[in-house]
């Protein structure tokens, strides 16, 4: 039970934080403010996936796709980060 709501607060707590950095893109339109929000937005389908991986599908292993979602994430926001340091 603990584990479910761990996992649903960590999506939520992801997409809102891509909420909140879309709306500070709309405002000021910074390339790593967009880049921040994918990689958010990344995260919580990462997390949306682990969620369905471990307790709703258990039978099916979808580490593949949880990896690959958090590490595409992750490697688009370093190479933004590397890219506006420039």
């Amino acid at each position: 039970m603990m584990a479910e709501v761990v996992y649903i607060l960590c999506a939520a707590t992801s997409m809102f934080c891509a909420f909140l950095l879309f709306r500070s893109y709309r405002a000021q339109r910074s390339r790593l403010l967009m880049l921040s929000t994918l990689c958010f937005v990344g995260l919580a389908i990462n997390s949306i996936v682990l969620f369905v991986d471990l307790l709703v599908l258990p039978d099916i292993d979808l580490r593949v796709f949880r990896t690959t979602a958090a590490f595409v994430s992750v490697l688009g926001f370093l190479v933004g980060l590397i890219w506006e340091s420039r």
